[in-house]
Protein backbone atom coordinates (compact mmCIF):
# COMPACT_ATOMS: atom_id res chain seq x y z
CA UNK A 1 0.00 0.00 0.00
CA UNK A 2 1.40 3.09 -1.01
CA UNK A 3 1.72 5.79 1.85
CA UNK A 4 0.12 9.00 0.57
CA UNK A 5 1.28 11.20 3.79
CA UNK A 6 2.40 14.43 3.20
CA UNK A 7 6.13 14.45 3.93
CA UNK A 8 6.11 17.99 4.74
CA UNK A 9 9.09 20.55 4.34
CA UNK A 10 12.42 20.27 4.67
CA UNK A 11 14.06 23.55 5.68
CA UNK A 12 17.10 26.15 5.57
CA UNK A 13 16.87 28.56 7.99
CA UNK A 14 19.25 31.40 6.97
CA UNK A 15 19.35 33.72 10.36
CA UNK A 16 19.64 33.12 13.92
CA UNK A 17 18.77 36.38 15.69
CA UNK A 18 15.46 37.32 16.68
CA UNK A 19 13.24 36.19 14.06
CA UNK A 20 15.11 33.15 13.29
CA UNK A 21 13.98 32.56 16.87
CA UNK A 22 10.68 33.03 16.28
CA UNK A 23 10.37 31.12 12.83
CA UNK A 24 11.86 28.01 14.06
CA UNK A 25 9.61 28.31 17.12
CA UNK A 26 6.71 28.79 14.75
CA UNK A 27 8.27 25.90 12.44
CA UNK A 28 8.25 23.44 15.27
CA UNK A 29 5.21 24.24 16.38
CA UNK A 30 3.14 23.91 13.00
CA UNK A 31 2.01 20.50 11.59
CA UNK A 32 4.43 18.52 13.67
CA UNK A 33 6.03 17.06 9.76
CA UNK A 34 8.15 20.18 8.89
CA UNK A 35 11.87 20.03 9.40
CA UNK A 36 14.52 22.74 9.67
CA UNK A 37 17.60 20.22 8.55
CA UNK A 38 20.23 23.01 7.98
CA UNK A 39 21.00 26.28 9.57
CA UNK A 40 22.55 29.23 8.69
CA UNK A 41 24.25 32.35 10.83
CA UNK A 42 27.34 34.78 10.11
CA UNK A 43 28.72 33.87 12.86
CA UNK A 44 30.11 29.81 13.28
CA UNK A 45 29.24 30.10 16.85
CA UNK A 46 25.90 31.22 16.82
CA UNK A 47 25.18 28.59 14.50
CA UNK A 48 26.64 25.42 16.52
CA UNK A 49 24.47 26.96 20.01
CA UNK A 50 21.26 27.69 17.74
CA UNK A 51 21.41 24.36 16.05
CA UNK A 52 22.01 22.58 19.62
CA UNK A 53 18.58 24.68 21.31
CA UNK A 54 16.50 23.59 18.61
CA UNK A 55 17.99 20.20 17.65
CA UNK A 56 19.14 20.89 14.17
CA UNK A 57 21.21 18.59 12.66
CA UNK A 58 23.45 20.91 10.25
CA UNK A 59 24.92 23.97 10.96
CA UNK A 60 27.00 26.82 8.75
CA UNK A 61 28.63 30.05 8.31
CA UNK A 62 28.28 29.37 4.56
CA UNK A 63 25.67 30.75 2.73
CA UNK A 64 25.74 28.95 -0.31
CA UNK A 65 26.51 25.70 1.72
CA UNK A 66 23.67 25.95 3.71
CA UNK A 67 21.04 26.98 0.90
CA UNK A 68 22.24 24.10 -1.44
CA UNK A 69 22.14 21.34 1.35
CA UNK A 70 20.83 18.10 -0.20
CA UNK A 71 18.62 17.20 2.07
CA UNK A 72 16.41 20.92 2.17
CA UNK A 73 13.76 21.63 -0.18
CA UNK A 74 13.18 25.52 0.90
CA UNK A 75 14.93 28.08 2.51
CA UNK A 76 13.34 30.80 4.86
CA UNK A 77 15.28 34.05 4.95
CA UNK A 78 15.57 35.82 8.17
CA UNK A 79 18.51 37.60 7.74
CA UNK A 80 19.04 41.63 7.41
CA UNK A 81 17.56 43.71 4.77
CA UNK A 82 20.84 43.58 2.29
CA UNK A 83 21.22 39.74 2.18
CA UNK A 84 17.40 39.11 0.95
CA UNK A 85 18.41 39.64 -2.69
CA UNK A 86 21.51 37.41 -2.83
CA UNK A 87 20.01 34.36 -0.61
CA UNK A 88 16.86 34.09 -3.26
CA UNK A 89 19.56 34.39 -5.99
CA UNK A 90 21.13 31.59 -4.84
CA UNK A 91 17.93 29.38 -3.89
CA UNK A 92 16.30 30.04 -7.24
CA UNK A 93 19.17 28.71 -9.07
CA UNK A 94 19.72 25.44 -6.86
CA UNK A 95 15.79 24.89 -7.64
CA UNK A 96 14.89 25.53 -3.80
CA UNK A 97 11.53 27.12 -2.46
CA UNK A 98 12.19 30.39 -0.85
CA UNK A 99 10.35 32.07 1.67
CA UNK A 100 11.74 35.59 2.68
CA UNK A 101 10.78 38.02 5.93
CA UNK A 102 9.59 41.04 5.42
CA UNK A 103 10.51 43.34 4.08
CA UNK A 104 11.10 41.52 0.70
CA UNK A 105 13.74 44.30 -0.95
CA UNK A 106 14.90 47.97 0.19
CA UNK A 107 13.28 49.16 -2.94
CA UNK A 108 11.01 48.29 -5.33
CA UNK A 109 13.67 47.83 -7.89
CA UNK A 110 15.14 45.05 -5.72
CA UNK A 111 12.11 43.68 -4.45
CA UNK A 112 10.96 43.50 -8.33
CA UNK A 113 14.71 41.71 -9.67
CA UNK A 114 14.04 38.90 -6.92
CA UNK A 115 10.40 38.57 -7.97
CA UNK A 116 11.85 37.88 -11.52
CA UNK A 117 14.41 35.30 -9.98
CA UNK A 118 11.53 33.24 -8.53
CA UNK A 119 8.93 33.34 -11.15
CA UNK A 120 12.27 32.63 -13.97
CA UNK A 121 13.00 29.53 -11.79
CA UNK A 122 9.85 28.23 -11.19
CA UNK A 123 10.18 27.62 -7.83
CA UNK A 124 7.40 28.04 -4.81
CA UNK A 125 7.94 31.44 -3.14
CA UNK A 126 6.20 33.08 -0.42
CA UNK A 127 6.07 36.40 1.49
CA UNK A 128 6.64 36.65 5.40
CA UNK A 129 4.08 38.87 6.49
CA UNK A 130 3.10 37.59 9.84
CA UNK A 131 0.77 40.34 10.96
CA UNK A 132 -1.42 39.78 8.51
CA UNK A 133 -1.88 36.42 9.76
CA UNK A 134 -2.85 37.04 13.48
CA UNK A 135 -5.54 35.37 14.32
CA UNK A 136 -7.91 38.22 14.50
CA UNK A 137 -6.48 39.67 11.34
CA UNK A 138 -7.38 36.81 9.40
CA UNK A 139 -10.80 36.60 11.04
CA UNK A 140 -11.37 39.69 10.70
CA UNK A 141 -10.36 40.32 6.75
CA UNK A 142 -12.86 37.02 5.97
CA UNK A 143 -15.57 39.45 7.58
CA UNK A 144 -14.79 42.20 4.95
CA UNK A 145 -14.42 39.88 2.20
CA UNK A 146 -17.89 38.57 3.27
CA UNK A 147 -19.21 41.91 2.83
CA UNK A 148 -19.78 42.78 6.51
CA UNK A 149 -18.46 46.29 6.27
CA UNK A 150 -19.97 46.94 3.19
CA UNK A 151 -17.30 48.95 1.31
CA UNK A 152 -14.23 50.07 3.10
CA UNK A 153 -13.63 53.36 3.24
CA UNK A 154 -10.59 54.04 5.90
CA UNK A 155 -7.87 51.87 7.37
CA UNK A 156 -5.31 52.89 10.03
CA UNK A 157 -2.99 50.46 10.99
CA UNK A 158 -0.18 51.51 13.93
CA UNK A 159 2.78 49.87 14.81
CA UNK A 160 4.75 51.64 17.48
CA UNK A 161 8.01 50.34 20.01
CA UNK A 162 11.15 51.81 22.24
CA UNK A 163 13.02 50.40 18.82
CA UNK A 164 14.12 47.21 16.91
CA UNK A 165 16.65 44.60 18.51
CA UNK A 166 19.81 45.03 16.29
CA UNK A 167 22.21 46.85 15.49
CA UNK A 168 21.43 46.63 11.24
CA UNK A 169 18.00 48.16 11.84
CA UNK A 170 19.39 51.45 12.94
CA UNK A 171 22.03 51.24 9.92
CA UNK A 172 20.74 53.27 6.79
CA UNK A 173 22.51 51.26 4.21
CA UNK A 174 21.73 47.84 5.36
CA UNK A 175 18.01 48.35 5.95
CA UNK A 176 16.99 50.78 3.28
CA UNK A 177 15.84 53.06 5.82
CA UNK A 178 13.91 53.40 9.71
CA UNK A 179 11.17 52.79 11.00
CA UNK A 180 9.04 53.29 7.67
CA UNK A 181 10.67 50.39 5.96
CA UNK A 182 11.24 48.12 8.96
CA UNK A 183 7.42 48.80 10.03
CA UNK A 184 5.60 50.63 7.82
CA UNK A 185 5.58 47.20 5.16
CA UNK A 186 3.83 45.53 8.11
CA UNK A 187 1.31 48.41 8.02
CA UNK A 188 0.90 48.98 4.39
CA UNK A 189 -0.03 45.13 3.63
CA UNK A 190 -2.61 45.01 6.85
CA UNK A 191 -3.98 47.75 4.96
CA UNK A 192 -3.94 46.36 1.17
CA UNK A 193 -5.52 43.27 2.65
CA UNK A 194 -8.74 45.51 4.10
CA UNK A 195 -8.84 47.49 0.72
CA UNK A 196 -9.06 44.32 -0.93
CA UNK A 197 -5.16 43.75 -3.09
CA UNK A 198 -6.91 44.52 -6.12
CA UNK A 199 -7.07 47.86 -5.05
CA UNK A 200 -4.84 49.92 -6.88
CA UNK A 201 -2.44 52.18 -4.85
CA UNK A 202 -2.76 54.99 -6.45
CA UNK A 203 -0.62 57.60 -4.48
CA UNK A 204 1.13 58.45 -0.84
CA UNK A 205 1.57 61.74 1.09
CA UNK A 206 4.25 61.09 3.85
CA UNK A 207 5.40 62.97 6.78
CA UNK A 208 8.63 61.04 8.57
CA UNK A 209 11.80 62.55 10.46
CA UNK A 210 14.53 61.85 12.98
CA UNK A 211 13.10 62.89 16.47
CA UNK A 212 14.83 60.99 19.38
CA UNK A 213 17.63 58.61 17.76
CA UNK A 214 21.23 59.90 16.73
CA UNK A 215 20.64 57.64 13.34
CA UNK A 216 20.76 58.80 9.75
CA UNK A 217 17.45 57.39 9.07
CA UNK A 218 14.26 58.23 9.86
CA UNK A 219 12.81 56.72 13.65
CA UNK A 220 9.04 58.30 12.88
CA UNK A 221 6.51 58.15 10.17
CA UNK A 222 3.33 58.89 9.20
CA UNK A 223 1.74 58.49 5.94
CA UNK A 224 -1.39 58.40 3.76
CA UNK A 225 -2.33 55.69 0.75
CA UNK A 226 -5.05 56.77 -1.32
CA UNK A 227 -6.41 53.56 -2.64
CA UNK A 228 -8.18 53.58 -6.93
CA UNK A 229 -11.56 52.47 -5.20
CA UNK A 230 -11.15 56.12 -3.36
CA UNK A 231 -9.97 54.93 0.13
CA UNK A 232 -7.78 55.86 2.29
CA UNK A 233 -4.91 54.44 4.33
CA UNK A 234 -3.43 56.08 7.22
CA UNK A 235 -0.27 54.24 9.13
CA UNK A 236 1.72 55.28 11.44
CA UNK A 237 5.17 53.83 12.71
CA UNK A 238 7.42 55.10 15.66
CA UNK A 239 11.14 53.46 17.36
CA UNK A 240 10.24 55.62 20.23
CA UNK A 241 7.04 54.89 21.61
CA UNK A 242 7.06 54.48 25.13
CA UNK A 243 4.79 51.25 26.81
CA UNK A 244 5.84 48.08 24.73
CA UNK A 245 4.90 47.81 21.49
CA UNK A 246 1.78 49.04 20.15
CA UNK A 247 -0.19 47.13 16.94
CA UNK A 248 -3.21 48.68 16.33
CA UNK A 249 -5.76 48.46 13.38
CA UNK A 250 -9.41 49.96 12.85
CA UNK A 251 -11.44 49.61 9.84
CA UNK A 252 -14.57 51.69 8.58
CA UNK A 253 -17.18 50.58 5.96
CA UNK A 254 -20.26 51.72 4.83
CA UNK A 255 -22.25 49.18 6.88
CA UNK A 256 -19.47 48.39 9.80
CA UNK A 257 -16.15 48.78 12.14
CA UNK A 258 -13.50 47.02 13.10
CA UNK A 259 -10.94 47.81 15.65
CA UNK A 260 -8.17 45.27 16.82
CA UNK A 261 -5.30 45.58 19.58
CA UNK A 262 -3.03 43.30 19.16
CA UNK A 263 -0.13 43.73 22.18
CA UNK A 264 -0.66 46.35 24.57
CA UNK A 265 -4.41 45.06 25.59
CA UNK A 266 -4.43 41.06 25.39
CA UNK A 267 -7.17 40.30 27.93
CA UNK A 268 -3.72 38.81 30.20
CA UNK A 269 -3.14 41.66 32.85
CA UNK A 270 -0.51 41.02 35.57
CA UNK A 271 0.44 43.19 38.32
CA UNK A 272 3.83 42.19 39.74
CA UNK A 273 6.92 44.23 41.87
CA UNK A 274 9.74 43.01 39.38
CA UNK A 275 11.42 41.23 41.87
CA UNK A 276 12.29 38.11 39.80
CA UNK A 277 12.84 40.16 36.33
CA UNK A 278 11.22 37.20 34.38
CA UNK A 279 10.73 37.90 30.66
CA UNK A 280 6.78 39.08 29.53
CA UNK A 281 6.51 39.90 26.04
CA UNK A 282 8.30 41.27 23.19
CA UNK A 283 9.54 44.98 23.16
CA UNK A 284 8.03 45.23 27.11
CA UNK A 285 10.58 47.88 28.50
CA UNK A 286 10.00 47.05 32.10
CA UNK A 287 9.63 43.72 34.71
CA UNK A 288 7.23 45.70 37.17
CA UNK A 289 4.22 47.09 37.45
CA UNK A 290 0.98 46.54 35.66
CA UNK A 291 1.64 44.40 32.64
CA UNK A 292 -0.07 42.41 29.82
CA UNK A 293 1.93 39.37 29.09
CA UNK A 294 0.78 37.36 25.80
CA UNK A 295 0.07 33.77 26.16
CA UNK A 296 1.57 32.50 22.54
CA UNK A 297 3.91 35.17 21.16
CA UNK A 298 4.17 32.91 17.55
CA UNK A 299 0.46 32.44 17.61
CA UNK A 300 -0.52 36.05 18.51
CA UNK A 301 2.13 37.73 15.88
CA UNK A 302 1.06 35.22 12.79
CA UNK A 303 3.56 33.33 12.73
CA UNK A 304 1.93 29.70 13.44
CA UNK A 305 -0.44 30.66 10.39
CA UNK A 306 1.77 32.16 8.17
CA UNK A 307 4.51 29.12 7.98
CA UNK A 308 1.06 27.04 8.15
CA UNK A 309 -0.61 28.46 4.71
CA UNK A 310 3.68 28.74 3.12
CA UNK A 311 3.75 25.02 3.89
CA UNK A 312 0.28 24.10 2.63
CA UNK A 313 0.74 25.91 -0.17
CA UNK A 314 3.82 24.14 -1.20
CA UNK A 315 2.24 20.94 -0.99
CA UNK A 316 -0.95 21.77 -3.11
CA UNK A 317 0.73 23.77 -5.74
CA UNK A 318 -0.92 27.18 -4.81
CA UNK A 319 -0.30 30.44 -3.78
CA UNK A 320 0.07 31.68 -0.48
CA UNK A 321 -1.99 34.29 0.41
CA UNK A 322 1.48 36.45 0.92
CA UNK A 323 3.56 36.47 -2.42
CA UNK A 324 7.23 38.06 -3.68
CA UNK A 325 4.76 39.96 -5.80
CA UNK A 326 2.71 41.63 -2.76
CA UNK A 327 6.51 41.82 -1.47
CA UNK A 328 7.18 44.41 -4.47
CA UNK A 329 3.63 45.98 -4.24
CA UNK A 330 4.81 47.27 -0.84
CA UNK A 331 8.11 48.11 -1.53
CA UNK A 332 6.62 50.11 -3.93
CA UNK A 333 4.25 51.84 -1.92
CA UNK A 334 7.08 52.53 0.52
CA UNK A 335 8.73 54.16 -2.12
CA UNK A 336 6.53 56.45 -2.85
CA UNK A 337 6.22 57.56 1.06
CA UNK A 338 10.00 57.99 1.32
CA UNK A 339 9.72 60.46 -2.16
CA UNK A 340 6.76 61.89 -0.60
CA UNK A 341 8.75 62.61 3.05
CA UNK A 342 10.88 64.29 1.12
CA UNK A 343 9.05 66.63 -1.41
CA UNK A 344 6.63 66.91 1.27
CA UNK A 345 3.68 66.39 -1.17
CA UNK A 346 1.43 63.49 -3.07
CA UNK A 347 3.61 61.52 -4.65
CA UNK A 348 2.91 58.71 -7.53
CA UNK A 349 3.31 55.34 -6.15
CA UNK A 350 4.89 53.93 -9.30
CA UNK A 351 3.60 49.80 -10.30
CA UNK A 352 5.70 48.89 -13.43
CA UNK A 353 3.96 45.67 -12.80
CA UNK A 354 0.41 45.89 -11.41
CA UNK A 355 -1.53 42.27 -12.19
CA UNK A 356 -5.31 43.32 -10.70
CA UNK A 357 -7.56 41.92 -14.00
CA UNK A 358 -9.60 44.53 -14.00
CA UNK A 359 -10.03 48.36 -12.44
CA UNK A 360 -11.52 48.21 -8.77
CA UNK A 361 -14.99 50.27 -8.66
CA UNK A 362 -14.96 53.12 -6.76
CA UNK A 363 -17.33 53.59 -3.67
CA UNK A 364 -20.60 55.00 -4.42
CA UNK A 365 -22.65 56.90 -2.38
CA UNK A 366 -25.86 55.37 -1.57
CA UNK A 367 -28.29 57.80 -2.78
CA UNK A 368 -32.00 57.54 -1.19
CA UNK A 369 -34.96 60.37 -2.56
CA UNK A 370 -37.64 61.54 -0.67
CA UNK A 371 -40.29 64.15 -2.36
CA UNK A 372 -37.71 65.23 -4.77
CA UNK A 373 -34.78 65.36 -2.12
CA UNK A 374 -31.83 63.13 -1.45
CA UNK A 375 -31.45 61.65 2.17
CA UNK A 376 -28.06 62.92 3.33
CA UNK A 377 -28.54 61.74 6.55
CA UNK A 378 -31.40 60.42 9.27
CA UNK A 379 -30.91 60.05 12.90
CA UNK A 380 -33.17 59.92 16.41
CA UNK A 381 -32.57 63.08 18.59
CA UNK A 382 -32.34 63.18 22.24
CA UNK A 383 -36.36 64.25 22.12
CA UNK A 384 -37.61 60.80 20.60
CA UNK A 385 -37.78 62.89 16.93
CA UNK A 386 -36.44 62.03 14.02
CA UNK A 387 -34.06 64.73 12.28
CA UNK A 388 -33.88 64.26 8.11
CA UNK A 389 -30.95 66.34 6.40
CA UNK A 390 -32.15 66.88 3.01
CA UNK A 391 -30.45 67.89 -0.63
CA UNK A 392 -33.07 69.26 -2.96
CA UNK A 393 -32.39 67.76 -6.61
CA UNK A 394 -32.98 71.01 -8.54
CA UNK A 395 -31.10 73.34 -6.48
CA UNK A 396 -28.53 71.35 -4.55
CA UNK A 397 -29.84 73.52 -1.24
CA UNK A 398 -29.42 71.15 2.07
CA UNK A 399 -32.34 71.77 4.70
CA UNK A 400 -33.84 69.68 7.43
CA UNK A 401 -36.98 68.56 8.79
CA UNK A 402 -38.36 66.87 11.99
CA UNK A 403 -40.39 64.17 12.04
CA UNK A 404 -42.69 62.85 14.87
Amino acid sequence: MTDTTPRGSSITLLGTGLIGMFYAQAVNGCRGRDRIRSVFSRSAERAQTFAGEWGIAHHTDDLETAIRHPETDMAIIGLPNQLHEECVRLAAEAGKGVLCTKPLGRTAAEAKRMLAMVEKAGVFHGYLEDLVYTPKTLKSIRSVQEGALGDILWVRSRETHPGPHSAWFWDIEQAGGGALIDMGCHTIEIVRNFVGKNNRPVEAMCWADTLVHPIDAEDHGVALIRFESGAVGQIEVSWAFRGGMDLRDEVAGTEGTIWLNHWLRTGFEMFTSGETGSYVAEKVESPSGWLFPVGDESKALGYTDMFQDMFEAAEKGREPMETFYDGYVVNAVLDACYKSAKSKQWEKIVLDDWRAEEPHPRVAPTVREVDGHVVIKEEVLPDGTTRRILKNKQTGHVTQVTLD
